[in-house]
């Protein structure tokens, strides 16, 4: 087989033993080729804008920049092989959405199983980019609420911390989050939000809208059975029948 025809590789895992188990058991896969590892998200992210891999081995739980985060700020969306500790309920999403994984610690044969699905997948040309849109966009049941949101600029990247949102407003395929320090759009659905923010701090109160409760400071009616949520910053939101019944269960008024 010629270079040209072989799979390049890339491995972004931030545990040096796992990294080294990956690199030696792909020396028995001629057809892939490794051209690099990173031990975190962030040098994942440039390398796989430089050398654009045909499949990356993507560990979940990393600092700095999680797997899940970084796969958010992709454009392109390379086949992937999650390697991964995480529980149940996370396996249950990669299961869901057709996605690989490697459970650690992972044995040889449950290895070569996933690259041989991998160059099968690459070689007949498929689309990863839509499992991965839905496996970012669905919650598996009993998630860990999110603590925070990764925003791309350019090649920065930022984070906007849960706790400094104020409220989101829908915005076609996007959302608007609008935070202490003050916005960013985001695409993604309201309806992950919905399911992923803390439900104690967080209330979908309109098809278009989710409000941090601690920012509203009242409830004012607006019409026959329709409503306004008056934030602590002064702006007037509105708030649907079922919207203002969620309210009433969280919110004294």
């Amino acid at each position: 087989m010629n270079d040209k025809d072989k799979i390049t590789a890339l491995i972004i895992e931030d545990e040096e033993p796992a990294r080294s188990i990956i690199k030696h058991y792909l020396r028995n896969h001629d057809s892939v080729e490794l051209v690099g590892e990173c031990p975190d998200g962030y040098c994942g992210l440039m390398n796989i804008k430089e050398l654009n891999p045909d499949l990356i081995f993507l560990d979940i739980q990393m600092p700095k920049l999680t797997g899940f985060e970084l796969l958010e700020v992709l454009d392109e969306k390379p086949e992937i092989i999650f390697t991964t500790a995480f529980d149940e309920y996370a396996i249950k999403a990669f299961d869901m959405n057709a996605v690989d994984y490697l459970l650690k610690p992972f044995p040889k044969k449950r290895f070569d199983e996933a690259v041989e699905k991998a160059i099968t997948r690459i070689r007949k040309g498929g689309n990863m980019k839509n499992k991965i849109q839905k496996l970012t966009t669905e919650r598996a049941d009993g998630s860990e609420p999110l603590n925070r949101i990764v925003i791309r600029k350019g090649n920065a990247i930022s984070f906007i911390p849960v706790k400094n949102i104020r409220y989101m407003q829908a915005e076609d395929d996007y959302v608007m989050i609008y935070h202490l320090n003050g916005k960013a759009l985001k695409q993604q659905t309201m309806k992950y939000y919905e399911n992923s923010l803390p439900p104690n701090e967080f209330i979908r109160m309109h098809r278009s809208y989710i409000a941090s409760i601690e920012h509203i400071s009242r409830i004012e009616p607006y019409g026959k059975e329709t409503y306004i949520a008056v934030m602590k910053e002064g702006e007037r939101l509105p708030v649907s029948r079922t919207g203002y019944k969620k309210l009433r269960e969280k919110i004294s008024f």
